[in-house]
């Protein structure tokens, strides 16, 4: 069995950056803005890469979700996030499944939204997975997502190839434009993406001084200096391409036709 890419350590120094439950930043907040105009009123929602789990919390608690299915690839962060809805008691409208890259494993038309933070960065193929998303949607259900992408369709800088080896995860950054026309292939209309990258530029930075100031010590203590500093080199690596905009965090958005 190959060696999980978000382990216990990782999981740690995430929560502890951005909160328990959650492997990307921003938090509720975030999925308020992503899910700005919509209701999950008696919905429900597949969430792609579900993570910790914090996800699920949010979107039961805050917006009123009826039934939210988590699926990830990785066994260690599926069982975080069973223990983060039991502890948050939404284990009854929450379900975490194991899932293994490739098509979705459900009947079409099965989910009112479909949703994603941060994940499909993961999924190489972003045609491929829209019309998967597509299929699982029943007409009229949304694609609501954000992801990390790169700024072009060109040779990624310098910069960008260490940020990148510095992370050490399964990148498969694509450019806008990607994104737009893998959901326009798949069908979807109303499709809009927008830019995070100020707000992230700003949040970067102070995750940053975070690190190397009042979490470092008790992290150092945790983890070891060499995963904590590890870590610090991914984010040194990550504001300057923020800086420039070739790592462009973005909302995303599609719908299903309805007929």
């Amino acid at each position: 069995m190959s060696e999980e890419l978000y382990h216990p350590k990782l999981i740690s120094i995430l929560e502890r950056i951005w909160g328990a439950g959650w492997l990307s930043p921003g938090g509720p907040a975030e999925v308020k803005l992503l899910l700005e105009g919509l209701s999950l009123a008696d919905k429900s929602v597949l969430d792609i890469g579900c993570g910790a789990g914090g996800i699920e919390v949010e979107l039961i608690r805050a917006h009123g979700a009826a039934y939210v299915t988590g699926i990830d690839v990785e066994d260690g962060v599926l069982a975080v996030a069973r223990r983060t809805a039991k502890n948050a008691n939404i284990a009854d409208r929450a379900g975490f499944v194991k899932v293994a890259p490739g098509p979705l494993p459900f009947p079409p038309q099965t989910f009112d939204v479909v949703f994603s933070k941060d994940s499909i960065v993961h999924i190489p193929d972003k045609h491929a997975l829209m019309r998967e998303v597509s299929r699982v949607l029943k007409p009229g259900g949304w694609l609501v997502a954000s992801d990390w992408l790169i700024g072009h369709d060109g040779e990624p800088s310098a910069q960008m190839k260490a940020y990148i080896a510095a992370e050490g995860l399964d990148f498969g950054m694509a450019a806008p434009a990607h994104y737009s026309d893998a959901l326009s292939m798949a069908g979807f209309e109303s499709v809009l993406l927008k830019s995070r990258n100020d707000w992230y530029r700003v949040r970067a930075r102070e995750e940053l001084a975070r690190l190397e100031g009042p979490l470092f010590a008790d992290l150092v203590a945790e983890l070891g200096r060499d995963f904590v500093d590890g870590n610090i080199k991914v984010w040194r690596n990550m504001i300057p391409v923020l800086d420039s905009g070739e790592h462009t965090p973005t909302h995303i958005r599609g719908r299903k036709p309805r007929g």
